[in-house]
């Protein structure tokens, strides 16, 4: 489990956000949802160091994160950013392959499990095809996917998601959720932003509702959606439809 326990962020040096507590349980997928600007991609940033932790204390399955060596850390904790400031003019299969860092040793000599657990997550996002194709020619959409594959190839217990679908189109928005819930039946604990309120609420187990640079509820999709948490924080209102196959929001 992921426990952020009364902890103050800043970044660059603004006071952001008071006194945040929340637990991000194991095996489950957790959305942070929440209007522009209140504050969830700063609560994940402290997490990879882009913010800091001003006060308050953060454990990971018990250990204090903000203790640890940022090596262990990498290899607990994986974190795919909203915006790549710099696209690396590497291959694809190179940019995959720095996931495995925090792994190797000083000299970087890749075993053969380490060459495996590449090839498994460029399969698994759908990037194998691109291997020799330098990440800065890419496509929004497919350099978004080699980055999730790096993100993948670190191979940790917890995977933290800013705005991972925000290059896709459609139909790879869909394939990412599919993704993501594969990844949950592996066992993997999945916390991540998402704007798509319907998305969040087909593939989650927990949402995170952020407001005003607080929590405004912690709770399932169905409990949020009975006691109208979402209408009130986005000042919308929503309509669900169902079929045999799945549930769909209309908000407005």
């Amino acid at each position: 489990m992921l426990e952020f326990c009364h902890v103050n962020i800043s970044c660059s040096f603004v006071p952001i956000l008071h006194d945040i507590s929340i637990s991000f349980q194991k095996g489950e997928i957790t959305t942070i949802i929440g209007p522009n600007g209140c504050g969830k991609t700063t609560l994940l940033q402290c997490l990879n160091g882009s913010s800091k932790v001003t006060s308050g204390s953060i454990y990971l399955d018990g250990t204090d994160y903000l203790a640890m060596p940022l090596r262990e850390r990498a290899r607990k904790l994986s974190f795919l950013p909203q915006v790549h400031t710099l696209i690396p003019a590497l291959p694809v299969k190179t940019l995959v392959e720095h996931g495995r860092f925090p792994h190797l040793g000083f000299a970087r000599k890749k075993r053969q499990n380490d060459i495996q657990i590449v090839e498994d997550a460029m399969r698994f996002t759908q990037v194998t095809q691109y291997a020799d194709q330098y990440a800065d020619t890419l496509s929004g959409g497919i350099r978004q996917r080699a980055f999730f594959a790096m993100t993948l190839a670190q191979d940790c217990n917890y995977i933290v998601l800013d705005e991972p679908t925000t290059y896709l189109d459609l139909n790879a928005q869909k394939s990412f959720m599919e993704m993501l819930l594969q990844l949950k039946a592996q066992g993997k604990t999945i916390i991540l932003v998402l704007h798509d309120i319907g998305q969040a609420l087909r593939i989650s187990d927990t949402l995170v509702i952020m407001q005003d640079k607080k929590i405004a509820a912690i709770a399932t999709p169905e409990v949020c959606l009975q006691q109208h948490i979402i209408e009130t924080v986005f000042h919308v209102r929503l309509k669900k439809f169902s079929d045999e196959e799945d549930n769909y929001y209309f908000f407005y």
